[in-house]
């Protein structure tokens, strides 16, 4: 017979309730912007942007302040196991803050987003609520918890994407988008239900624990884990979870697009490194070709299929956001790489490389707004010329393309070059992996470069005037971003630094 709970377990549970919530802060402090930004919509409504837009930068700035403060609490579970604070989790909590406020400057530069005068409101509310969700998904170490904080950001990116309701473009782009992310979370939950069975845990350290001392079926553990890699690949848009991409990208506002681009995929790498190097048992994370490790073969096939498969199928692109779509499936496949090496060499080099990721691809973003606020299309075509006329954006946009590319002295460079030496410096065995990189970011300089060419050696054929005004604000997002992507692609060490300090105790426990 079920016994109640007696009046000392209920207070264990509130002081615990309340002793975790001191380290929560970070959250809070989000959930209450959320909040904030709704009512001073509903009080105000304003009917710019820049109330709003103000509002929430100050609110993310001020985030950081909390989260800063969580240095000093690191290496503790919190809510019964549910959420941890570590140095891995903090990295990506700045991570996902800084990537919020670039998608709300941008935001407020983007002619495509100041023309609407209504929802605005629930516009920067959903930004802050996917920016919720990604800092909850790096610091999840329960299969619910996992499952809550992916559907709050999946649930705001669904709306973002369809922000322009009117577009049918956008709408399309964002019920794709709602049909195989429903798809992908059911598969994910059905992964979780059998590991459940499995274990009898939801908690990801207990689960390692149970599989580690009782034995596991491979079979069926296998079976949880492509599912589970379902759902987490469609996150991070690998090669075959990724055909909402392209019709999402083209079809959200530009900001959104950025910010999809960089920050939800850089979670689904977060949730993707913990879940795997902390849940799996040790044994299947040994060397390939070694029992247990078949797992780690999905993840070979992934990387080189979405490298091979994003790369070749931008070649025929001819809209901005399509090609940067599947440049991003392309790059899913080089981070795979880093998550391969399986230690803290690769792990650093993931996470380098997605700093590097957010400087070039936000700031390729950006020149896309200011190119399309001036000229209205997304077509490459349509940016014959520019270069002259938009010397700081062309300048600009040549710098992230090689940064993509990945060639000096861009932070790209470091980023690639990083993680093809963790590759290498695990043997003979994933050679053909760096290989495989290599040979592919060969064949994107042919479709990155289509556009300088067409900035500068190509005169459109419409009548354009001799000079381009950007404004103030885009031109100072723009020449900050091509500073930074140059700069830390000679004085990189302090990103290098960053990553290792997110992944040396990280990786002491689990390697």
């Amino acid at each position: 017979m079920y016994e109640l709970p007696s009046g000392a377990e209920i207070q264990n549970v509130i002081a615990t309730l309340k002793s975790s919530a001191l380290y929560y802060l970070p959250e809070i402090f989000l959930s209450a912007l959320f909040l904030v930004v709704i009512l001073v919509d509903l009080v105000f409504r304003p009917k710019k942007h820049h109330p709003l837009s103000l509002t929430s930068l100050a609110g993310l700035a001020a985030s950081l302040y909390f989260i800063w403060q969580q240095h000093a609490m690191t290496g503790r579970e919190i809510f019964f196991g549910m959420y941890v604070i570590d140095e891995f989790a903090i990295f990506f909590k700045y991570f996902f803050v800084f990537s919020g406020i670039l998608a709300v400057l941008i935001s407020m530069v983007s002619d495509e987003l100041n023309s609407r005068t209504s929802g605005l409101g629930e516009y920067y509310a959903l930004v802050i609520g996917m920016v919720i969700g990604m800092v909850m998904m790096a610091s999840s170490a329960d299969l619910l918890m996992i499952f809550l904080s992916m559907e709050l950001v999946s649930l705001s990116a669904y709306v973002l994407t369809g922000y322009l309701k009117r577009e049918r473009r956008s709408t399309e782009g964002a019920l794709k988008y709602l049909i195989y992310g429903a798809v992908s979370s059911g598969l994910m939950i059905y992964g979780f239900s059998i590991l459940y069975g499995l274990t009898g845990e939801t908690n990801i350290v207990e689960i390692s624990r149970v599989l580690a001392e009782r034995g596991y079926d491979p079979l069926t553990l296998m079976v949880a884990s492509i599912m589970i890699l379902a759902g987490i690949g469609y996150k991070v848009g690998a090669v075959p979870f990724h055909f909402w991409s392209p019709d999402v990208y083209e079809g959200a506002p530009i900001p959104v697009t950025a910010f999809l681009s960089v920050a939800s995929k850089a979670a689904g790498f977060a949730l993707l490194i913990r879940f795997f190097y902390v849940a799996v048992p040790h044994g299947a994370v040994a060397e390939p070709l070694t029992p247990g490790s078949e797992w780690l073969f999905l993840l070979m096939i992934l990387s080189v299929a979405s490298m091979i498969y994003g790369n070749i199928v931008a070649l025929w692109q001819t809209n901005v956001k399509r090609l940067l779509a599947y440049s991003s499936i392309a790059h899913a496949g080089y981070i795979l790489l880093g998550i391969i090496a399986m230690d803290e060499l690769g792990t650093q080099a993931t996470l380098f490389y997605l700093i590097s990721y957010l400087l070039m691809n936000f700031g390729a973003f950006l020149v896309a707004v200011i190119i399309a606020n001036k000229t209205g299309s997304e077509n490459i075509e349509d940016y014959r010329g520019l270069g002259r006329r938009m010397p700081l954006a062309g300048a600009a946009m040549t710098v992230f393309l090689i940064s993509l590319v990945g060639l000096p002295p861009t932070v790209g460079f470091i980023g690639k070059l990083m993680i093809f030496s963790a590759l290498l410096a695990k043997g003979s065995v994933f050679v053909w992996l760096a290989l495989v990189g290599i040979l592919t970011s060969v064949i994107s300089l042919y479709y990155y470069m289509l556009i300088p060419l067409n900035m500068y050696l190509r005169e459109s054929e419409q009548p354009l005037p001799d000079s381009i005004k950007a404004g103030v604000l885009p031109q100072i997002l723009t020449a900050g971003l091509m500073l930074l992507t140059l700069y830390f692609g000679i004085f990189f060490t302090p990103l290098s630094d960053f990553a290792h300090y997110a992944v040396e105790l990280f990786g002491n426990r689990l390697y």
